[in-house]
């Protein structure tokens, strides 16, 4: 009888201590990531996931979104748990209110260095005119950007119609006296019919002028030159006239474009259940402008998804996403690839 005793003693305790071990080793259980509509996000998920499954022993879903239907989702059903890339702008006064009521957490105020949307120009442009640095400077050399149907105007490439920076940009052409100093709207058709004009340009060795937007596989593959706008023109000029229809504001005043505000955000659940280790993860996983959009590079020059380019990435820039994680969990995910 003692020894059944025995028995029985030494497999509750191996079972308990089996357990105590399961627990201890099990960092997360299942969380999901919004994996967004656009490549950079698309990308940022993957290796999200890669990590937290392979590194921490979590269960990933990916859960495709959009920013404001993510968001939404986010705040009303508590899922997903994450959404890697957030452009706030667009929900700022919703965020503040979620986050104060303790649903949503900004967990990283920046996941992406260097982002941000504005004027550009090629570096061909910069080097054999090192003067124009600036948007001002540009705008003062209409000359150098031909519109292609009235050579004695300048060209300035905007937006394709119905989004929200082709009312913007027409409201700084009106800010910024473009008209007077020589400019003239180019009207972009469609999305590719902008990637198409800035890629004809610099591939011809031409110059181009006018607004895209960063990190994209563009800025990256043609290392597109960001122009200094200058000052800020103040948050009522901002809000309340230049992302205005013109019948709403005809008096729009000269602007830098707005910061973009590009956030990490987590549920309440995510932070209890992934534990303090995948929010310090989170928190630290900021990946450098030129690397992001080396990345997306790749992804469009070998029609890649983001699966495959996290991959890419996690074997090619060890040097920074380790410094995102512990050894343990870089061996880990190392081991895994």
């Amino acid at each position: 009888m003692k020894t059944t005793k025995k028995i029985l003693l030494s497999a509750i305790l191996a079972l308990g201590l089996a357990g105590f071990s399961a627990n201890a080793n099990a960092v997360c259980g299942k969380i999901s990531i919004a994996n967004m509509n656009w490549a950079s996000a698309n990308f940022m998920a993957e290796v999200d996931k890669v990590i937290l499954e392979k590194g921490y022993g979590c269960t990933v879903e990916l859960i495709p979104g959009a920013t404001m239907p993510t968001f939404t989702s986010m705040n009303e059903k508590g899922e997903p748990d994450v959404a890697p890339e957030f452009w706030a702008n667009a929900a700022l006064e919703a965020l503040t209110k979620a986050q104060g009521e303790g649903r949503i957490h900004s967990v990283n105020l920046a996941p992406i260095k260097g982002l941000g949307e504005g004027w550009w120009i090629p570096p061909s442009t910069l080097k054999k005119y090192p003067e124009l640095t600036t948007a001002a400077a540009v705008l003062a050399r209409p000359d150098l950007f031909p519109h292609p149907e009235d050579s004695s105007k300048g060209g300035f490439h905007i937006c394709p119609p119905g989004w929200a920076c082709e009312l913007i940009n027409k409201q700084m052409y009106k800010g910024w006296g473009m008209e007077a100093k020589g400019w003239k709207i180019i009207e972009t058709g469609s999305a590719a019919g902008l990637d198409g004009s800035m890629a004809k340009a610099v591939e011809r060795g031409e110059n181009w002028f006018g607004y895209y937007w960063s990190p994209t596989s563009l800025i990256g593959k043609y290392k597109m030159v960001g122009l200094d706008m200058g000052k800020w023109g103040g948050d009522d000029n901002w809000h309340k006239c230049l992302v205005k229809a013109e019948q709403d504001c005809a008096t729009p005043k000269q602007s830098s474009w707005i910061k973009s505000e590009v956030y990490t955000i987590t549920t309440d659940n995510f932070k209890k259940t992934a534990g303090k280790a995948g929010m310090k993860y989170l928190k630290k996983r900021t990946y450098p402008g030129e690397v992001m959009n080396g990345m997306l590079v790749y992804m469009a020059d070998n029609q890649a998804e983001g699966a495959d380019a996290a991959i890419e990435f996690l074997k090619k820039h060890e040097d920074v996403w380790t410094k995102w994680v512990s050894g343990k969990v870089a061996k880990k995910v190392k081991a895994a690839l």
